[in-house]
């Protein structure tokens, strides 16, 4: 008789399978570089903020911006008053919290409406090419020969008044060329590619090659030179309305709180009407470049 064999217990032996490489797709690629920059977080940081005291105004401001007080003209900081009032007794810290939100909404949508303006006759321009792009490009020349302050004291000087609404179509239909160029370029690269010819080739329609493959692969550059764009436009209207051909008084801009500082009096006296909101414009425009410079490496192929 054979012994009977001792049956050993099925041992079941787990094996995990390595874990299959997951594949980012390429704004996880720049999300993932853009949080490496601390320059461009920095940036992020700041404009929150800004962001966050423009939408917040009317529970911050301590005064109605507009309200001129002539018995408490180009009074010192206070505790009534924190940072003094102006050359019209309005209080200067309600002035420069109201004009964040100004500012802001002016270089935003003045960004907005140059993108839109300059990205579509830009991107018409790269993907159809021949004599549309030769008569869109001479047309853009046509506008760069013009000097844009002149042609921004014309406008001013016909409808005597500038509105916000007025002043935000002026900018995207003068600045309109650069971001034309910048976009047309990168379509006429793009035009040339393989999948394109491919996309063409099995009959897609221009709508849809423009809408799959041309706009997410120009998305990168559209970013990068919209924040530009917004820096500069915030600066354009605080130079405006410096020299009194922006925005309107008493409406609160930061550039209408720098015009205080065209007297040679309150320039040596009175630092606390003119330096807070030029401050508030070097930080504003430094987090947006920084930003910028931030999406730039972001969206680079090569990095």
């Amino acid at each position: 008789m054979e012994p009977e064999l001792s049956r050993q217990p099925d041992i079941i032996v787990e094996q995990k399978l390595p874990e299959e490489g997951k594949s980012l797709s390429p704004f996880q690629l720049a999300l993932k570089r853009f949080l490496k920059n601390k320059l461009a977080i920095a940036g992020v940081l700041i404009m929150v903020l800004m962001v966050c005291v423009a939408i917040f105004a009317d529970l911050i401001a301590t005064h109605d911006p507009t309200r001129a007080d002539l018995l408490n003209i180009e009074q010192r900081a206070s505790a009534e008053h924190i940072l003094g009032t102006d050359g019209s007794g309005r209080d200067n810290f309600s002035r420069l919290v109201y004009g964040a939100r100004i500012s802001l909404l002016i270089g935003f949508f003045s960004m907005l409406s140059t993108v839109i303006v300059g990205g579509t006759l830009g991107a018409i321009a790269g993907y159809y090419g021949k004599w549309i792009d030769g008569i869109i490009m001479r047309l853009t020349d046509l506008i760069l020969i013009f000097p844009f302050l002149l042609m921004v004291l014309t406008v001013v000087s016909i409808l005597e008044r500038m509105s916000i609404t007025i002043f935000i179509l002026v900018m995207a239909l003068t600045n309109w060329p650069n971001i034309a160029r910048v976009l047309r370029g990168t379509f006429l690269s793009i035009r040339e590619k393989d999948f394109i010819m491919s996309a063409r080739s099995i009959g897609c329609s221009d709508f849809r090659i423009i809408r799959k493959h041309f706009i997410p692969n120009a998305v990168g550059p559209i970013i990068v030179n919209a924040t530009i764009m917004m820096a500069i436009m915030i600066i354009i209207e605080s130079g405006l309305s410096f020299i009194g051909a922006g925005i309107p008084q008493p409406t609160p801009t930061w550039g209408n709180m720098l015009s205080e500082a065209q007297s040679i009096r309150v320039l040596r006296n009175n630092p606390e009407t003119w330096l807070p909101p030029g401050l508030s414009i070097l930080l504003v425009v430094l987090a947006i470049n920084f930003i910028g410079d931030g999406l730039r490496d972001a969206f680079d192929s090569k990095s």
